[in-house]
C-alpha cells in the first residue's frame, strides 16, 4: 500500500494548467505574521484566512491539491484589496501580487458566481474601461447632479433604497464635468527645445471624470522640458482585469496599449494614476509566455514612470511660486506599496515654498478604494475609508492630495457619511502646475469648494 505521504504529493492541484500560483512564489512565504498588522482586512476582522499569510497557505493547499477551488476559497481571495502593503511588510520578499492575481483568474475561470454578482461585476468591466462609453453614462449623470435631483434624492432618503452596491456607486460619483467631450490634444510642446520626448496615458476613468489632472500633468511635464505625445489610439491599460482575475482581457487591453506607445516612439511613458502604473511595469510578466508579445512587454514596462519618477529624474527648470497651503498627503497603496514609490511626491512637493506637508496616521493602510473594491465589497471599504478619514481629520490640513483619483473620491465619500463638506482634494500634480504657473493657493480652494487658506 502506497505511503500516505506519497500518496498526498501525487495529488492534481486544483489549479488548472494555465498560469497557476507558481511554487516559486508560494514557498517565498516563511508564514512570519509580519505582514498581519498591515493587511486591512486582517486589521478590520482579525481572521487568519484574511490575511496574506492565510491567503498563502490556501492557495498552497488548493496547487497541492489537499483544498478545492469553492465558495470558501474565492470569499477569502475576493474579500482581498490587493493593496500589497504585505509587500512592504514582508522581510522575506514575497511576491504576493503574483500569487493573488493567479488566483483570482483561477477563480473566474473555475468559481462560478451567482447570477447577480456575475451580472454587476459584467456592468463594471463593460463600461469603466470604456472611455466611450463612459461619456455616454456622463450625459444622464451631469443632469441628475445638475438639476439639483440628486440632492433631492438625498433629502428625501430615496437613495436609502437602492441596493447595496449601488447606493455605492452612487455615493462615489464624482462631479460630471461641464467639457465632457473635450481632448487632450496629440502633442504638448514646452516652449523651450525639449529635453525628453514623453508618452502620457490619459487612463479612462480619468480622462471623463478628471481632464484637469492630465491637463495639469501635461502642462507641468512641458514646463520641465518635455515633448509630450498623447496617443489617440491608446486603450484602458487593464489594470482593472489584472486585479479582478480577467487574465485574457487584461492580456489584450496590454498589447494595445503597448502597441499605442510603441507607434508613438517616445523615451518613457508617464503615468499619473498609480493603478494604471503598478499593472503597465507589471506587462512583462503578463505577457512573459507570449513569444510575439513578451521581449517587448518587458521592455514597455522598463519605460513606465509615475509622474513623481519623472520628474525627479528631471533638474526643475521652471520657477515654483510660494503656495500658502496645509495638505495632507495620502499615499496611495499601488504607489507607495506596488511601485515602491513613497519619497518622490514629498520631494517635489517640498520644492514649493509655503507649502506644508502633513504625514497621515497609518499611512500604509488602504482606505479601501482600491480599484472598484469600494463596490464589490462596500462595507469593508466604507469601515476602512471611515478609518482613513479618522486619521485625515486628526492632521488639520486644508486639503488632501494624492495620486489616485479612486483614493480621493473615497476620501471625500467618507466625509460625506460623517455629514462633513468634503474637504478639497487634488492630485499632487495639480499643486506643482498651480506653484509653476503663480496660481493662489486661495484661488485653487475656492476652485474646489473650498475656505481660503489663512
Amino acid at each position: 500500500m502506497p505511503h500516505p505521504e506519497i500518496q498526498e504529493e501525487q495529488r492534481p492541484s486544483s489549479f488548472d494548467a494555465h498560469h497557476p500560483p507558481e511554487k516559486q512564489y508560494i514557498d517565498q512565504c516563511v508564514h512570519c505574521g509580519f505582514c498581519l498588522p498591515a493587511c486591512p482586512t486582517y486589521v478590520l476582522w482579525g481572521e487568519e484566512m484574511d490575511s496574506p499569510r492565510g491567503r498563502i497557505y490556501m492557495i498552497k493547499k488548493a496547487a497541492e491539491g489537499a483544498a478545492p477551488l469553492e465558495d470558501r476559497f474565492r470569499q477569502h481571495m475576493d474579500n482581498c484589496l490587493g493593496c500589497m502593503a504585505c509587500m512592504t511588510a514582508c522581510p522575506s520578499g514575497v511576491e504576493y501580487n503574483k500569487l493573488i492575481e493567479p488566483a483570482r483568474a483561477q477563480i473566474e475561470r473555475n468559481v462560478p458566481r451567482d447570477a447577480g454578482e456575475s451580472l454587476f461585476r459584467k456592468l463594471i468591466f463593460a463600461t469603466f474601461p470604456h472611455p466611450a462609453r463612459l461619456r455616454l453614462l456622463a450625459i444622464p449623470l451631469l443632469v441628475y447632479q445638475k438639476s439639483g435631483l440628486r440632492a433631492l434624492a438625498g433629502a428625501t432618503g430615496v437613495l436609502k433604497w437602492l441596493p447595496k452596491r449601488m447606493a455605492a456607486m452612487e455615493a462615489l460619483l464624482p462631479e460630471v464635468p461641464a467639457a465632457l467631450f473635450a481632448r487632450m490634444p496629440a502633442v504638448v510642446w514646452p516652449k523651450s527645445t525639449p529635453r525628453r520626448r514623453v508618452g502620457m496615458l490619459t487612463g479612462c476613468v480619468q480622462q471623463v471624470f478628471f481632464p484637469h489632472v492630465n491637463a495639469a500633468t501635461a502642462r507641468v511635464l512641458a514646463a520641465e522640458g518635455c515633448e509630450v505625445v498623447i496617443p489617440r489610439e491608446q486603450p484602458c491599460c487593464g489594470a482593472l482585469m489584472v486585479h479582478s482575475g480577467l487574465e485574457e482581457q487584461a492580456a489584450a487591453l496590454a498589447r494595445k496599449t503597448i502597441a499605442a506607445f510603441e507607434a508613438a516612439q517616445v523615451d518613457a511613458i508617464v503615468v499619473n494614476s498609480a493603478g494604471c502604473g503598478s499593472t503597465m511595469k507589471e506587462y512583462g510578466y503578463l505577457l512573459r509566455d507570449d513569444p510575439k508579445w513578451a521581449a517587448r512587454a518587458a521592455q514597455f514596462s522598463a519605460k513606465c514612470k509615475d509622474i513623481a519618477e519623472l520628474l525627479c529624474e528631471l533638474e526643475p527648470q521652471a520657477p515654483r511660486h510660494p503656495l500658502k497651503l496645509r495638505a495632507a498627503y495620502h499615499d496611495a497603496c499601488h504607489l507607495q506599496h506596488a511601485q515602491g514609490v513613497r519619497d518622490q511626491p514629498r520631494r517635489l512637493l517640498a520644492g514649493i515654498s509655503d507649502l506644508e506637508i502633513t504625514e497621515i496616521p497609518e499611512a500604509s493602510l488602504c482606505c479601501g478604494s482600491a480599484g472598484v473594491y469600494n463596490l464589490l465589497q462596500p462595507d469593508a471599504a466604507h469601515a476602512l475609508g471611515d478609518r482613513k478619514v479618522e486619521n485625515l481629520l486628526s492632521t488639520g490640513a486644508q486639503a488632501v492630495l494624492s495620486a489616485n483619483p479612486g483614493c480621493l473620491l473615497q476620501l471625500m465619500n467618507g466625509l460625506r457619511r460623517r455629514g462633513l463638506k468634503a474637504m478639497p482634494a487634488f492630485h499632487m500634480v495639480e499643486l506643482l502646475d498651480a506653484s509653476i504657473r503663480g496660481v493662489s493657493a486661495d484661488s485653487l480652494l475656492r476652485g474646489r469648494g473650498g475656505a481660503a487658506s489663512d
